[in-house]
């Protein structure tokens, strides 16, 4: 499989006299933001595919939102609908990637649309970890397409990348290069907060570094706390570093957030930020620093760099601040917590203490190991068992 620095080397050469294009799997919630987002750059130098299998939805969704930016006058990408996209069909994922040979794919999708899968687990087993074979049913489709369709398009994925880019690239299959959300949620809470904490009235400009798992940005986002781990961070504004009082920061970090789909503008977000980040990198020779989940098939979230300042373009994580052992070491210790001991050699390891709190909250007993030739009926049965039984 090519790496991220391959991939993005290409893309550098194959974009020069075209325009970049970004494929959207998937028009939920965060791909209708993510392509508001988008159009709403005014990128002239941008091609735009929406991929899916409701055409009816689709195109009421993107007349929307290309009227709409075309009213702020923002609007300088063309859009292409692909309604014959079914996640559940390989070969039609890959016919389409073969045929629009995007730079860039988004996977947006969901096994289960229309709920957010914590607004169930947390409350009764705090933990998300559960919810991992869901998160992987569709991304490992549009992987083996991708290795199919013989594409070196970068691959961004949604959903529970803290785990899931890691179990493909432990079962030796391909994998996406960068996961979206969840780490990437915190650190806006965490400027915000330091800010206030040390009187700082530009808060954009404070920059922070940080390794962590999805339980924390949970953890920290609604309750303000840290579960008593100590996390791996650093804070700086300008040439100082700053040390404000962690728990005050932690704390001020739990603001109210709305829990339907409008949560999701953030995750859109940081997708958008993935995708200018990598075309300020290819196209304007540009140094760019992103905080991402899955970054190179690791488990939990990584400070990473793209660097495109050379002649050739190098992507990495960041190890300026903390070494690597340390952050997979953290992350380790944080997944733990959201129900994940392991992922090796292509399965996934629940912790014992997930195991006992989903028979006790929902009367189900998760199985231990899930390989990755079980994928599809771990995810079955948690639709069947726990999903449609709460709703």
């Amino acid at each position: 499989m090519l790496g991220l620095s391959e991939k993005l080397n290409i893309m550098k050469e194959s974009i020069k006299g075209r325009n970049a294009k970004v494929m959207i799997i998937g028009l939920g919630s965060v791909g209708g933001y993510l392509l508001d987002y988008l159009l709403s750059s005014g990128d002239s130098g941008l091609e735009v595919y929406v991929a899916g299998r409701n055409e009816e939805k689709m195109v009421s969704d993107v007349n929307i939102v290309r009227v709409a930016s075309l009213i702020r006058n923002q609007n300088r990408t063309n859009v292409v609908i692909r309604s014959d996209v079914d996640l559940e069909d390989v070969d039609s994922i890959a016919r389409c990637l073969e045929e629009c040979r995007p730079d860039i794919i988004v996977n947006s999708s969901r096994a289960y649309p229309g709920l957010k899968y914590g607004s169930i687990s947390w409350k009764n087993v705090r933990a998300y970890g559960i919810w991992a074979p869901l998160a992987i049913k569709y991304t490992k489709n549009i992987m083996e397409a991708w290795q199919q369709a013989k594409s070196s398009a970068v691959v961004i994925n949604t959903s529970y990348s803290d785990g899931v880019i890691p179990w493909l690239k432990s079962a030796g299959k391909p994998y996406p290069d960068l996961g979206s959300g969840n780490i990437n949620h915190l650190i806006p809470r965490i400027k915000f907060a330091a800010a206030g904490e040390c009187g700082i009235r530009d808060y954009w400009n404070i920059e922070i570094t940080y390794a962590v798992s999805h339980f924390h940005d949970v953890v920290i986002s609604k309750e303000g706390q840290t579960e008593g781990v100590e996390q791996m961070i650093r804070i700086r504004y300008g040439e100082k570093t700053l040390k404000p009082d962690m728990d005050r920061i932690f704390a001020a970090c739990k603001i109210p957030m709305p829990t339907d789909a409008k949560r999701n503008m953030m995750n859109a977000s940081s997708n958008f930020e993935i995708i200018q980040g990598i075309l300020a990198a290819v196209r304007e020779e540009k140094k760019v620093r992103l905080h991402c989940p899955g970054a190179f098939g690791e488990i939990g979230g990584y400070p990473v760099v793209i660097d495109g300042t050379e002649r050739e373009i190098k992507a990495y994580i960041d190890e300026a601040c903390f070494d690597l052992e340390s952050m997979r070491r953290k992350n380790r210790e944080s997944i733990y917590l959201d129900g994940i001991e392991a992922i090796e050699s292509g399965s996934l390891f629940y912790t014992d203490e997930l195991i006992e709190k989903c028979r006790d909250a929902f009367g189900i007993t998760l199985m231990k190991q899930v390989a990755f030739e079980e994928i599809e009926s771990a995810a079955k049965f948690l639709i069947r068992e726990v999903i449609e039984k709460q709703i």
